[in-house]
């Protein structure tokens, strides 16, 4: 998992970069086309020694393809209700997956073996290939005179955290994927030690959960212009840790179970709106690299909590430390409430312009 993890972080900011230098669906062409080979390697790398280095390589391989995939939407329209609803497909789509991949994982796994689902993974990337091949994007603007190689990923970083809007969005969101990194710790503890039933319940659990995520995405892509502020964000981010606690406040599967459900709808209306939020306040030229420093937060707070869950399990237990999680979350988002107040006063228009943020962050006349 720390191979995984660092080698995505890499992964993830070199795409960035790509996406601005080409476009989305040039790299994620060659990054599927890339990971074919890496994936049929994974078959034959039955020792711990040879597992490490394949999946460094496997998150160095994918890694890209979800930031290209995160970046599509503005090189698809550069309109703002359509800029949404793209995001809100996209999400859909990477929720409907994790509803159907477990279950076909484990059905392949079943019937031929386990080496099974890396032949189909390979499979599937090929396809990918080929479907994305057939898709034209808009041109982007570029910068005039790129500075080249490692400057440029800096300047990705130094533009998002100097931008208000694009530090405050990404940071808000990080509270979120640090509460989802606690979860991907302890939650199966929770289902042996708390519930006690078998831990393959939390894969049936989890897909049930997947419905929500996909029906709360249909309901972010349908979000009103008006309702894509940072304020609502915010309330969201909130109720995101408010579904946490209600899905470990008990110790009864079905109310874990019914929970989730609702717990799934928040996040899926979340996790669109966040980046749709983001890209609006992305300029053109910087659109792939400001994804890519989304995504390495993402991989961070999925890390951290590697290092420190255990040891708050031992000393809170498993239950506590998960409702922790999602009470932090929650004044997170109090406590960023009136910061969220005051970037939604100094908007002159509903929704920023697509491409063309205000790096100052500065109230403008309309007609500027």
């Amino acid at each position: 998992m720390a191979a995984l993890g660092v080698s995505s972080l890499i992964g993830s900011s070199i795409a960035g970069l790509l996406v601005d230098r080409f476009d989305p669906r040039r790299v994620l062409i060659g990054a599927e086309i890339l990971f074919v080979p890496i994936a049929i390697g994974m078959v034959f790398a039955d020792t711990l020694p040879a597992l490490v280095p394949m999946t460094f390589l496997l998150g160095l391989v994918g890694a890209p393809v979800f930031t290209a995939i995160a970046s599509f939407a503005p090189f698809l329209t550069d309109d703002n209700d359509r800029l949404a609803q793209i995001n809100g497909y996209i999400e859909g789509a990477s929720w409907a997956a994790f509803v159907v991949g477990p279950a076909a994982g484990a059905l392949l796994a079943l019937w031929i073996g386990v080496d099974a689902i890396f032949v189909f993974d390979a499979a599937t990337s090929v396809v990918a290939a080929l479907l994305v091949s057939g898709v034209t994007v808009r041109k982007l603007a570029k910068e005039k005179e790129p500075s080249g190689g490692l400057q440029d990923l800096r300047d990705g970083f130094a533009y998002t955290y100097r931008h208000p809007r694009l530090r405050f969005y990404i940071l808000l969101g990080s509270s979120v994927w640090l509460m989802f990194g606690t979860f991907s710790t302890l939650e199966p503890l929770f289902f042996r030690d708390v519930l006690e039933v078998e831990v393959q319940t939390l894969g049936w659990v989890n897909s049930i959960l997947g419905f929500g995520l996909v029906g709360g995405t249909w309901i972010s892509s349908k979000l009103a212009s008006k309702y894509r502020t940072a304020r609502t964000l915010t309330i969201v981010v909130g109720l995101t840790g408010v579904g946490s606690f209600l899905y470990v406040a008990t110790d009864r599967l079905e109310v874990v179970v019914a929970a989730g459900v609702i717990w799934g709808v928040i996040i899926g209306v979340m996790a669109p709106l966040l980046r749709t939020l983001i890209q609006l306040n992305s300029p053109e030229e910087m659109v792939g690299r400001i994804t890519g420093v989304t995504h390495v937060h993402s991989e961070v707070g999925h890390l951290i909590p590697l290092l420190i869950a255990p040891s708050l399990a031992a000393a809170f237990g498993v239950q506590t430390s998960l409702i922790y999680s999602g009470v932090v979350v929650v004044l997170v988002a109090a406590a960023a409430f009136p910061i969220a107040t005051r970037l939604d006063r100094t908007r002159d228009v509903e929704v920023p312009v697509t491409g063309l943020p205000d790096p100052t962050d500065e109230p403008k006349s309309v007609g500027h």
